[in-house]
């Protein structure tokens, strides 16, 4: 875990610039929210907001991204208000949360902009709960959000827009369908259900942090799609709660809410929530942790006997999101990593067409972008894989071929990789032994996607550096069709 987070690479230093970026840009909000007279509640409120405008807007373009940060107050507004005039009625309140669980969850078949949506909703109602928030502390905390966006949207596309000069983001539609057969149907159903089983424990544990378990069952449900990867994140969320816990009892709770130390502690906290949130779900819950902790002692409720409630809730989160996704229109490893897998070899087909295209002279022909959604592709491969390759997984055949068919499409993007490489050159030639190799590989990509047989062939030694990628490929995917095919009793991905 240590080794995925400080040894993960970083391309382009993209999420140094991000968790630094939101530093700042939350910084400024809290100092906005001090300078404009807003109360000690309405700082925290305008933190988060702005966390949340930093955080959750990922549409592919920057521009995409300045709609979705905009709307944020429309989603979030309201949910507040309704929130703080329900305070003192439980039963509306209640219910009300949960309808806002299903609407945030059901709003990401509408892409990344519904999923941003939805969450900072969510988060706002839950904000709310964290603070007691009142209808006498409406206008403030209403302005605090507003002030606290407009001020991280003047950082994210004003002071500090390195996304301007990067590519567009590839960001791969879920796995579709119709009714409840959409995945993100049914995780509205199930999130709302497990919801609905984390408020009511929730709330026989503890009448006042009760949210803190309704909060965990939400987050499990997040870029997530199927019964497995939602188990495997539940217990990352389990586990950073508990090693957080512990970090906050020798930092939050002797620093006892003193502003300077709290502000360097709340910093750091960011910064790690930012900078580890695309490599680790563990370390991200853990920096996730001693923030709540290090706003509970600014607050001037924090103690040891608070942080063991939040396990407690935090495991009653996790609970009621592992008996949904277990009883509750389950949706399978094996069918959603099988529509991801599918994805992935139709990218490969695509990526081999223009690469030949291409190195056959023609001018337009460029494999960049698909090679980009490929990566997009065997990321989420990956996350769905992450069930069947767990330390936890008790089946180890399983295990062996999930490491198998990771391993081999790992193969087949790095002699894509290289032969789009080799297509780029302008000195590349083509002949009629590449136009074959061609034809096989996108042969093989149509008999492994379409269930037919392929036809193992042993490559001869080429110096040609195309065809040796080009027969790379063809003996990866020649070697995937096992693994893929395994019978679903015991299958690649059948948990």
């Amino acid at each position: 875990m240590l080794k995925r987070v400080f040894m993960a690479p970083d391309p382009g230093r993209i999420r140094l610039r991000f968790a630094a970026r939101a530093v700042l840009g939350i910084g400024l909000a809290v100092v906005v929210c001090g300078l404009t007279g807003q109360s000690l509640t309405g700082v925290v409120t305008g933190g988060l907001a702005a966390l949340l405008a930093l955080f959750t807007v990922t549409d592919a373009t920057v521009r995409g991204q300045a709609v979705t940060t905009a709307l944020l107050p429309a989603a979030g507004l309201p949910v507040l208000a309704a929130a703080a005039l329900l305070h003192d009625h439980p039963v509306a309140r209640d219910l009300t949360f949960l309808a806002v669980v299903g609407l945030g969850v059901y709003a990401r078949r509408w892409g990344p902009r519904g999923h941003s949506l939805g969450v900072f909703a969510f988060m706002t109602y839950f904000v709310a709960q964290f603070l007691h928030a009142e209808t006498a502390q409406l206008p403030g905390l209403s302005a605090s959000v507003l002030l606290s966006v407009l001020t991280a949207a003047a950082v994210r596309f004003g002071l500090w827009c390195y996304e301007r000069r990067l590519p567009p983001a590839v960001v791969p539609a879920p796995p579709a369908g119709t009714g409840l057969a959409r995945v993100t149907t049914r995780q509205a159903v199930q999130a709302t259900a497990g919801a609905g089983f984390a408020l009511v424990v929730g709330q026989l544990v503890s009448g006042q942090r009760w949210y803190w378990a309704v909060g965990a069952t939400w987050w499990v449900f997040v870029n997530t799609t199927s019964r497995g990867e939602t188990l495997v994140r539940g217990f990352r969320r389990v586990l950073g709660t508990v090693i957080g816990i512990g970090l906050a009892m020798f930092v939050a709770v002797p620093a006892h809410g003193e502003g300077l130390l709290t502000a360097l502690v709340v910093g750091v906290c960011v910064f790690g929530i930012f900078y580890t949130a695309a490599v680790s779900y563990t370390w991200m819950m853990l920096w996730v942790t001693v923030l709540a902790a290090m706003l509970y002692g600014l607050l001037g409720v924090l103690s040891p006997g608070l942080l063991a409630l939040r396990f407690v809730e935090t495991g009653v989160g996790a609970l009621g999101a592992a008996l949904a996704v277990a009883f509750v229109l389950p949706v399978t490893t094996h069918s959603v990593t099988d529509a991801w897998i599918q994805r992935a070899l139709r990218c490969v087909h695509a990526c081999t067409a223009e690469a030949g295209a291409r190195l056959a002279g023609r001018a337009d022909a460029d494999p960049a972008p698909m090679v980009a959604e490929l990566e997009e592709l065997l990321a989420r491969v990956r996350l769905s894989v992450a069930p069947l390759v767990h330390p936890l997984n008790p089946l180890l055949g399983r295990k062996r071929r999930a490491r198998r068919v990771l391993a081999l499409l790992d193969d087949c993007a790095r002699e894509i990789r290289g032969l789009v490489a080799v297509a780029a050159d302008p000195e590349a030639s083509h002949d009629a032994r590449l136009a074959a190799a061609c034809w096989r590989v996108e042969a093989a990509v149509e008999a492994l996607t379409g269930g037919r047989d392929i036809a193992v062939r042993t490559a001869p030694v080429v110096s040609e550096p195309a065809l040796a990628h080009l027969h790379g490929l063809e003996r990866a995917l020649a070697e995937l069709a096992a693994p893929l095919r395994t019978p679903p009793g015991s299958p690649l991905v059948g948990a």
